[in-house]
């Protein structure tokens, strides 16, 4: 699975404002817990501000706003060869795109130290820097979605900020949920959840 084949961002699925925040805007310091209560149940995230607190800061913005209530999981990806891996995908992109704040500084895993294993939630993006609402969560290990300053072209991965502490049973069940075989485009087409699961209200702990 190469790694721009998880992009879902404003430039692909809504449009979004034009200007990042400043690098330190809203950065979270310390380690913050927050749910998400699905439509399937709950998801518990364990989110790494003192590692990511670009990242971490402007999700919290989203759940303190309650931008995230009422958005939705939207796509579940599933890799051709590697049985058990795959993704998740949500945000406000399919139901709520017009609360999108601005994109943030992207901070790749060279900078946190964090990677894309199992249970990883972590920025969808287009361009570095463009990442707004939009999020996935890793079904098992991911490890091309990494930073890695060997490769060429957009070697800067996403933005991984914390992982999931309690749920992946729910996580599962979303990944397992029923996609539509003609929705969606390019590698999005046939990995786009039909109906869409509700995030009902997504709050800290």
């Amino acid at each position: 699975m190469r790694r721009r084949d998880v992009l879902a961002t404003a430039a692909a699925l809504a449009a979004g404002p034009a200007f990042a925040q400043s690098p330190g805007a809203g950065a979270a310091a310390g380690v913050v817990t927050v749910q998400l209560a699905t439509g399937l149940g709950a998801i518990v995230l364990e989110l790494r501000g003192d590692r990511a607190p670009i990242t971490t800061g402007n999700f919290l913005r989203y759940v303190d706003q309650k931008r995230l209530d009422g958005a939705t999981f939207y796509r579940a990806a599933h890799y051709a060869g590697q049985p058990g891996a795959g993704l998740i995908q949500g945000g406000l992109a399919e139901s709520r795109p017009e609360r999108a704040l601005a994109p943030i500084a992207h901070e790749s895993t060279t900078q946190t130290g964090l990677s894309h294993t199992d249970g990883v939630i972590s920025m969808a993006r287009y361009a570095p820097g463009s990442a707004t609402s939009e999020f996935f969560i890793c079904v098992g290990a991911n490890p091309q979605l990494d930073a890695d300053p060997a490769a060429p072209g957009d070697n800067l991965g996403y933005a991984a900020f914390g992982r999931v502490v309690q749920g992946m049973d729910v996580v599962g069940r979303i990944w397992a949920a029923t996609t539509s075989p003609t929705n969606g485009e390019g590698v999005f087409k046939g990995q786009m959840l039909d109906p869409p699961i509700p995030i009902l209200r997504a709050s800290r702990l």
